[in-house]
């Protein structure tokens, strides 16, 4: 062959690799190593969850499966518990979309499988308590309260695969308060908190047919702390409600009638407490901490009896301005509390008898928000502290592969036994 033939040759399948040859992603990290057998202790306490969930798989239950995830931005950006949410369902089957704050929270709110659309709708959403704990805002596991009136909408369009025959809401009932109407494309239904007595209220209004997509309005004057979307029959619904900056105290400020009430209509099997972050980042005493994480579980279990609890330890989170730390520069570093955060998470677990899911281990360990943010395809934000949405999905994967291996662990050992 001429050289000018070789350089054609060359020249060509240069052209094709520019042109044709499309773009493979770098392999995902593998999960790091933890100081749980794959990444959870305690796994033992998950047993409400996973009885739920092997009734389902032998068609013996008739309602989803219910999993609730508590806790900060990484809760309410819905990315980690969304890749959760669809692998569960891909195994399980669907059962909806879930709770949902009772509007739009905040701006840029894209929750997964749902569009949220609020027409003067309006919505207030709780301040972040102070030290000193008191409630800044009467509301539920939302922490958020719609104080709705004549003339305003709020509109929920679901993915196809996330079709709902159930609408749910729960607000404040009273002499004084009015109803909201629930319209889909097929039919009209009606939620009526009109009562003698104000108090915390949930209705679950039953549709006809399901569908993806209803448009809400009151008529009266109507106080709602939350929406929820799901399908009556078997599946898995995985909620996410996440404050930003939200901290443990913050879930401790929620007011105990609205929150007993919510619980009480949604019934979850599982309740994934994912604070941390925000609380090393201000600063801990430990037993204070502990005293207070305690406080929290027992209440979870005194208005949920039926749900296993499981506590994610606070992941891995970068400050800028701190020397001899992660980078390059070594000008990033975690806050000493987060470490005391996630020590005294473990500890109050283990005593408790509550799940833990090691999150820092899985991402990496020490440093591991910076190699993740400055990986070739960042899993972590610039912040150091945020995901990505492909690192969110990665993470989120992590987790769904963990709880699924506990449960595989659980079911073969329950066969042995039978």
């Amino acid at each position: 062959m001429s050289l000018a033939a070789v350089g054609a040759a060359v020249l060509m399948l240069g052209m094709q690799s520019g042109t044709e040859v499309p773009y493979a992603p770098m392999p995902a990290p593998a999960p790091g190593a933890s100081v749980c057998p794959e990444g959870i202790c305690g796994a033992e306490a998950l047993e409400r969850v996973f009885e739920a969930l092997r009734a389902t798989e032998a068609g013996e239950r008739d309602r989803p499966v219910h999993i609730l995830q508590i806790g900060d931005s990484h809760t309410a950006g819905d990315r980690i518990t969304g890749a959760l949410r669809a692998r569960l369902q891909a195994r399980f089957g669907a059962g909806g979309r879930g709770v949902l704050p009772p509007g739009v929270p905040y701006a840029g709110y894209g929750p997964m499988q749902v569009e949220v659309t609020a027409t003067d709708w309006p919505i207030s959403v709780a301040s972040l308590t102070g030290p000193d704990g008191a409630a800044t805002l009467r509301a539920g596991l939302s922490g958020a309260r719609s104080e709705t009136g004549e003339g305003v909408v709020l509109s929920l369009t679901a993915e196809p695969g996330a079709a709902f025959d159930i609408v749910g809401l729960c607000g404040d009932s009273g002499p004084l308060a009015g109803r909201i109407t629930a319209t889909t494309p097929d039919e009209t239904v009606e939620a009526d908190f009109r009562a003698t007595e104000a108090a915390p209220l949930c209705r679950s209004l039953r549709l006809g047919a399901a569908t993806t997509s209803v448009r809400l309005s009151p008529t009266g004057a109507v106080t709602l702390h939350d929406v929820w979307i799901e399908r009556s029959g078997p599946g898995v619904v995985v909620s996410s409600l996440g404050v930003v900056g939200a901290k443990l105290r913050d879930l401790a400020a929620r007011d105990q009638a609205v929150v007993a009430a919510e619980l009480a209509a949604w019934r979850p099997s599982l309740i994934i407490l994912a604070f941390g972050v925000n609380d090393g980042f201000e600063g801990v005493e430990a037993e204070v901490y502990a005293g207070l994480l305690r406080g929290q579980i027992e209440r979870l279990r005194r208005l949920a009896p039926g749900a296993s609890l499981l506590i994610l330890a606070a992941p891995e989170g970068l400050k800028s301005g701190l020397a001899g730390g992660c980078g390059a520069d070594g000008s990033r570093a975690a806050p000493a509390a987060l470490a005391v955060v996630r020590d005294v998470q473990r500890r109050v677990a283990g005593e408790t008898g509550v799940a833990f899911w090691d999150w820092y281990g899985r991402m990496g360990g020490e440093c591991s928000a910076e190699r993740l943010a400055t990986s070739p395809e960042p899993y972590m934000r610039p912040d150091r502290v945020h995901f990505t949405s492909l690192g969110a999905e990665w993470i989120g994967g992590v987790l769904s592969d963990d709880l699924m291996r506990a449960y595989d662990r659980w079911k073969a050992a329950k066969g042995e036994a039978d």
